[in-house]
């Protein structure tokens, strides 16, 4: 059985178009607030306009890729907006990547520029020999001579050099792409081996994606929406709600750059935002953190959770502590990443991904035969198709081949449809972890573990945790005669090599690990 979503008018536009819209409908309005900082939906597109003629000014042009490795901030939406408007690529890079990480990164994408912040950029310098940087742009969230690194040229300092130099926005050459073939968005995701891909998202993915949130949640009437972004914009779910979605919507996006349950809480309460997009670990944060009495989440109205399942308790405790109607959200990289929402209050199924997104199809399809539709209550692999899924996988044929055919992209969830349309996620056939919203994959984790002398073999999943929804378990096997290796020294060896969401939490040693006859690990007698 295929469902269809109900039909929406999206128009063929870019991203740049897309945002130049919101400014024809309110100049005046805040676009994006951070800090002490608030530009207009004007301001924001004449600095997305002076950062397009700097990009220029250093030879990029359509389809090159610049590599954008910032935590929330309002150079974060300028640069992103300017990259794509000149229809060269977004590469999406997590501030908290190590070195070997952000370097296979980079070469994958054949970045030829990086936009980073202050605290990060010794490690892409570090890099950039072997990668083959040409220009490096620091971003500084403090004042510039506080700052102990040296990049190229300053963000800030760029764009004002820029307009000093005889900077005229008519002289802006922008070029003509079709929005349905161009690349937007290199967003990387893990590959069946743990090697990052990059998932290709073009203009007319992500205007689809912006405009199909917009009317899964439509803003108030008579109301102005604010924003809350505390979710990193380099997470596919956040650039799309946090930033692409309020952007077609008009709202004002108040940027958090990091978050912590105790400043939100503050926020909410001096500056009243409407909506907010989270992980589950967040809201049971902030509930935890409301002080007894406290109206500071009464402002919020709509607030859309993604990343991993969200606890019915933890649901149920930040609605009643908000009053706002929380709706789950169900998507993956490669569809931008919205293909489903569980609708709010009485039309709600807990337990449910919920019902298919405007101008989406979606399946369960035979484990075995992916052309073969499952009927309802029969599981499968859930398969989805619309104007949101991926052009494909930057580079890699025969990855793409795998789970794109006839535009129906393979999710590798394991799910179940019910006779009300309701779709649900019963396993992953993937081995991927989902911890605190961040995807870990096992073979990632499990080669930094085989890396240490002192280690026979390694094996890595995930395992439930009341706060990040599932962390990381690594279970090692040590050589014989280092029965000493403890699990701070792994955690220590681990820390200098991975992010610290990807960091196990939990080492178990063992004397050997179980395998198939053939030797295969099985990771299921470890789950048990």
């Amino acid at each position: 059985m295929i469902l269809k979503g109900p039909s929406l008018d999206i128009p063929h536009i870019s991203l740049l178009q897309m945002l130049a819209n919101s400014v024809q409908r309110q100049p005046q309005r805040v676009a994006v607030r951070f800090a002490e900082t608030e530009l207009t939906y004007e301001q924001l597109y004449a600095s997305v306009h002076v950062a397009m003629a700097a990009l220029q000014g250093a030879g990029i042009q359509a389809g090159d890729r610049v590599g954008i490795m910032l935590p929330n901030c309002p150079q974060y939406v300028i640069a992103y907006y300017a990259i794509s408007g000149l229809g060269a690529m977004v590469v999406q890079i997590n501030p908290m990547s190590r070195a070997p990480e952000l370097q296979e990164l980079v070469q994958d994408a054949g970045a030829r520029m990086v936009i980073a912040y202050g605290p990060v950029l010794p490690l892409v310098q570090r890099i950039r020999a072997a990668v083959g940087l040409e220009k490096i742009v620091g971003v500084s969230l403090q004042p510039v001579e506080e700052q102990t690194a040296s990049p190229d040229v300053w963000f800030d300092e760029w764009l004002a050099e820029t307009v000093k130099a005889g900077y005229n926005p008519e002289r802006i050459v922008i070029p003509s792409f079709d929005p349905d073939s161009t690349v937007a968005v290199l967003q990387y995701t893990g590959g069946t081996t743990g090697q990052p891909k990059g998932a290709m998202l073009t203009h007319s993915n992500l205007v689809a994606n912006a405009y199909q949130t917009q009317a899964l949640i439509p803003p108030s009437d008579g109301k102005d929406d604010i924003m809350l972004a505390a979710l990193p914009l380099f997470h596919v779910f956040a650039m799309t709600v946090c930033m692409n979605y309020p952007i077609v919507a008009g709202m004002t996006i108040r940027m958090v750059a990091r978050f912590e349950a105790h400043a939100m809480l503050s926020i909410c309460e001096s500056e009243r935002p409407t909506m907010f997009p989270g992980v589950p670990t967040m809201y049971l944060a902030l509930t935890q953190a409301l002080p007894t009495g406290s109206d500071a989440l009464q402002s919020l109205r709509v607030c859309i959770s993604g990343g991993a399942p969200m606890p019915e308790q933890v649901l149920r405790n930040f609605e009643n502590a908000s009053e706002a109607v929380v709706l789950e959200g169900y998507g993956l990289t490669e569809s931008s990443p919205v293909t489903h929402v569980n609708p709010g209050a009485e039309r709600r199924r807990v337990g449910s991904i919920g019902l298919v997104a405007h101008n989406t199809e979606a399946r369960v399809v035979s484990l075995y035969n992916p052309n073969q539709t499952l009927p309802v209550g029969e599981r499968g692999e859930l398969a989805v198709r619309g104007p949101q899924v991926m052009k494909g996988y930057w580079q890699r044929p025969q990855e793409t081949a795998d789970v794109l055919m006839n535009g129906w992209l393979l999710t590798g969830d394991i799910a179940t449809l019910d006779a009300d349309g309701y779709f649900y996620i019963v396993d992953r056939k993937k081995d991927m972890i989902i911890a605190s919203g961040f995807n870990v994959y096992p073979r990632e984790v499990e080669e930094t573990l085989y890396q240490h002398p002192d280690i026979l073999e390694a094996a890595v999943v995930g395992v439930p945790d009341e706060y990040r929804g599932e962390t990381v378990k690594a279970f090692v096997v040590r050589r014989a005669g280092h029965e000493d290796l403890s699990a701070e020294q792994l955690e220590v060896w681990c820390r200098e090599r991975l992010a610290a969401y990807k960091i196990p939490r939990v080492i178990e040693f063992r004397d050997e690990l179980p395998k198939s006859s053939v030797g295969k690990v099985l990771r299921r007698e470890l789950r048990a």
